[in-house]
């Protein structure tokens, strides 16, 4: 008669410890004409374990594409890109309701783009000049929420406000309109009004009406005058 037996007791598995949880990532996609520095800037943050380069581009199209794909939490945007401004893409993504966080990342003058991009749209500014420790700075400051700008640029807007900042340190390129100090950046690479126009894709006629008031409110009493003082203004700032 064969004798039943119980199946040997099986002692259970441990259960395995649960795995550590990842960092919160933060994506960001970055918008530079300067493949070397796109490459740079990816490989700095990348060396950030909360921080996902997702995406790169070199112009206005190929930005607004990825952005749309990727999602990201942030976006760098330098103001000079291929074909155009820095400053249209952000006022480009804010008509179309794009509420991703945009700090611009650029070499020119923080006084004279500092509040034109926070009026575009963007959430902060910093040069190219500064450490990568305070890039890393300025992006934890956009993405919980708050503007970042230098210390000197944001006692000179408060200054500006209270109207205590005196006219006499203006250099007058404050005075122009956005497109108007694109055109008068152009005109100082040394294009001519045809091909100032197909970069920005206006009208000759509509390059020349920007010309004429660039004049008028810088005080320039002809063309020479114009493309002397634009080309010394790209000259001494690398703009």
């Amino acid at each position: 008669m064969a004798i039943l037996t119980s199946p040997p007791s099986r002692s259970l598995p441990s259960r395995a410890a649960a795995p550590e949880a990842a960092p919160n990532l933060f994506k960001v996609v970055i918008v530079e004409d300067h493949r070397m520095f796109r490459e740079w800037l990816t490989q700095m943050l990348g060396r950030n374990s909360d921080c996902e380069v997702c995406g790169e581009a070199d112009n206005i199209q190929e930005a607004q594409r990825i952005i749309q794909i990727t999602k990201p939490d942030i976006i760098i945007v330098d103001i000079t890109l291929k074909g155009s401004s820095g400053l249209e893409l952000i006022k480009d993504l804010k008509a179309q309701g794009v509420n991703t966080p945009v700090l611009v990342l650029s070499m020119h003058e923080e006084a004279l783009y500092a509040e034109r991009v926070l009026r575009a749209g963007a959430r902060g500014y910093i040069s190219k000049h500064e450490a990568s420790s305070t890039l890393i700075k300025a992006i934890r400051h956009v993405l919980s929420g708050q503007v970042y700008l230098s210390e000197g640029m944001t006692a000179s807007l408060l200054e500006k406000v209270s109207g205590r900042k005196s006219a006499s340190n203006s250099s007058g390129l404050e005075l122009l309109a956005d497109r108007e100090l694109e055109v008068f950046q152009l005109i100082g690479k040394g294009h001519n009004g045809r091909e100032i126009a197909q970069i920005l894709h206006l009208g000759e006629t509509t390059v020349d009406t920007y010309r004429a008031r660039i004049k008028e409110k810088l005080r320039l009493r002809n063309a020479a005058e114009l493309y002397s003082r634009a080309a010394q203004w790209v000259h001494e700032t690398g703009a």
